[in-house]
């Protein structure tokens, strides 16, 4: 940062003001402290100075972001370049050399100007571009890993002219516009004088080199699009989200460049059994009167197979029991999560003469009926059980 004032200060305006009066007041401004015009020994400082903060307000993203947490919110979340860089300069070509020899060759390419100063260098090699494949899985397949192979589109070296571009048995040339330097200058008269600027070669595109004959296979570009099977492996316990980097697997580069990565982004379908709390899994246990009331041993299903788990007597609805190791394996570390069981109690809607009469002995029992067996018979529980059953 060059400054540590308010940005609304510096430019002069207040903090629901518009684009319009922030543009405003900043081209006044400016004009004011250039220092081709302004002999002033801090001409230069606050011209600098009212530069960012205008990069700044001027950026919706970076105004919401410094409005919220002030300098702070700008120095922890961008560079001295990140601030420059997507500012909306346009209508301020008159100031696009001043800037570049300021801020320096670092900053070409602020959002309207397309390049400043003259600083640029032919580009070398460039290196392919990184792809992202979004794949889908199962709870099932999160849960005990899985390796999976995929059809990822990219673009490949041509195997016919090996990424020149140029037809077989011809080569690139230099070209003819920059003259193998990537870059021409321009002279523009302006307010204050006459600037040379620096741009991107747009007949090589900064290269050097143009192609007289193109790669029939190709058409000039050195790339073809092609299908390739990639392997794939997803570790256990991998979660919604989580993005595995596959090295070298992206877009292959210029001759002489490295290609890019594949970043493949995991997508765990919603299971219609089971719910994901982090290594935690959330199941729903439907249960009768009887099974809560008396108590039962159960059959549960779980990611690793069916297990078996009591029901105390007397469980209350909503109740949560916990199955030790049933759930997610931990990601980064040996274990494994729970499974937590919800159990519901299903209230019966529609009873029997007989459910109802038993139903009323358990409320208020007769002198000679208990809950536990009488001689040679059966007791009040195991009649609840057996009708309810």
């Amino acid at each position: 940062m060059t400054t540590t004032r308010d940005y609304y200060e510096i430019l002069g305006v207040s903090k629901d003001a518009t684009e319009a009066e922030i543009k405003k007041e900043y081209r006044k401004l400016a004009m004011k402290y250039h220092p081709d015009k302004n002999k002033e020994p801090d001409a230069e400082e606050k011209f600098k100075e009212i530069s960012e903060a205008y990069a700044v307000l001027s950026d919706t993203e970076k105004r919401e972001q410094y409005d919220r947490f002030g300098h702070a919110g700008i120095d922890s979340r961008y560079t001295q370049e990140d601030i420059f860089r997507g500012a909306d300069f346009r209508g301020f070509e008159d100031l696009e050399d001043i800037l570049g020899g300021i801020f320096g060759g670092a900053f070409g390419g602020f959002g309207g100007f397309g390049g400043f100063g003259g600083r640029q260098q032919r580009r070398g090699p460039v290196r392919g571009s990184d792809l992202r494949y979004d794949m889908t899985i199962t709870l099932e397949q999160a849960a005990k890993g899985t390796e999976t192979t995929i059809n990822v589109p990219r673009a490949e070296r041509c195997d016919v002219c090996g990424g020149t571009g140029a037809k077989p048995g011809t080569s690139p040339k230099t070209c003819s516009n920059c003259h193998g330097s990537g870059q021409v200058t321009h002279a523009r008269d302006t307010p204050f004088g006459r600037f040379m600027s620096t741009t991107t070669c747009n007949v090589c595109h900064g290269t050097g080199e143009e192609i007289e004959e193109p790669c029939p296979a190709c058409r000039g570009t050195g790339k073809q699009k092609k299908v390739r099977k990639i392997s794939v492996k997803t570790p256990k316990g991998a979660d919604n989200g989580m993005r595995l980097k596959i090295s070298g697997e992206g877009e292959d580069g210029s001759p002489g460049a490295p290609p890019g990565d594949l970043y493949v982004v995991i997508h765990v379908e919603p299971h219609k059994l089971f719910e994901r709390a982090g290594d935690d899994i959330l199941f729903e246990l439907p249960v009768n009167f009887s099974q809560a009331a008396l108590g039962a041993d159960v059959m549960v299903p779980t990611l690793h197979g069916k297990v078996k788990m009591s029901i105390k007597l007397g469980t209350q609805t909503h109740s949560i029991l916990r199955l030790k190791g049933k759930g997610m394996p931990y990601l980064h570390g040996r274990g494994q999560g729970d499974q937590l069981v919800r159990v519901i109690v299903k209230t019966p809607t529609k009873l029997t003469d007989e459910q109802k009469e038993l139903l009323k002995k358990l409320n208020l029992p007769n002198e000679g009926e208990t809950a536990k067996h009488s001689k040679g018979g059966k007791g009040i529980f195991d009649k609840v059980k057996e009708a309810f059953d």
